[in-house]
């Protein structure tokens, strides 16, 4: 479902600021993979997400989604293929704007648009079962405007706009990162029966080791824009955070870069 070869980022390139984002990374997935994406801050992964999502053209290296090369597609025409949610709970939505009209955004994604009623009866029935599917009880607020929202509502409305029509291939982007732990929790409970009832091709990058270890069928950590560890099935079922850290300086000849990939 996607296929990374060689992939290259260097910002600032011929500046005393060059940075070297992603250095030849390579990356398979096949249908279905959700995988949890961990490393030090500057390790590449939101560069990684944003060359996925055409943010950024790559320096060199092909992107391919479903088989589509898309690495010198557009942003706005690649967006048919992808579902996101940010880590910021303001982005993704529409803040004005009823979590009614929200959705109906959404479930317009990638189809070819007419001037008819923006949101009609039998929208919203469909709107309310997919809500009252979040036990969040916002099935009862079509009305209210998602600015109104709380953090962890909000991402629960925009995970549910993101997966509305089953993208290709679904990016979060540390969507938890912003929230409490217990409502971080939620999100991740949702984002797992979501991602599982609609057999999505998901991408996960996360500060937090746990969450990775527990969450996925596979893991990968970045380092200096490279993939340095891969594990899946029984293995990343085995993994703990001790574990973890272990293949981590192994792989890359040096300590763990920061506390939070290991406090959360």
């Amino acid at each position: 479902m996607l296929k990374i070869t060689g992939l290259k980022k260097t910002f600032n390139k011929g500046t005393v600021n060059a940075k070297t984002a992603l250095n030849g990374l390579n990356l398979e997935l096949n249908d279905g993979d959700f995988v949890t994406v961990i490393g030090g801050n500057g390790a590449g992964k939101s560069t990684l997400l944003n060359a996925i999502a055409g943010v950024w053209r790559p320096d060199a290296g092909k992107i391919e989604i479903d088989g589509v090369d898309v690495t010198r597609m557009p942003e706005h025409k690649r967006a048919k293929f992808l579902g996101r949610v940010f880590q910021d709970p303001m982005k993704g939505t529409a803040p004005d704007m009823e979590i009614a009209e929200n959705l109906a955004i959404a479930s317009r994604r990638g189809i070819k648009r007419k001037f008819v009623k923006g949101v009609k009866k039998a929208d919203r029935e469909e709107y309310k079962a997919l809500l009252a599917s979040l036990e969040l009880g916002l099935e009862n607020r079509l009305s209210t405007k998602v600015g109104l929202l709380s953090g962890g509502q909000r991402q629960a409305v925009t995970l549910l706009m993101a997966t509305m029509n089953k993208p290709k291939l679904l990016l979060l982007d540390e969507h938890t990162a912003a929230l409490d732990p217990k409502t971080a929790a939620k999100v991740l409970d949702l984002t797992d029966q979501i991602v599982n009832k609609n057999k999505l091709t998901t991408v996960m990058i996360t500060h937090n080791m746990k969450d990775a270890i527990q969450h996925g069928n596979r893991l990968i950590m970045m380092h200096e824009g490279k993939i340095i560890i891969d594990v899946s099935g029984e293995e990343k079922k085995q993994l703990t955070v001790e574990m973890l850290l272990s293949l981590f300086t192994r792989a890359s000849g040096s300590g763990i870069v920061n506390d939070r990939m290991v406090l959360g």
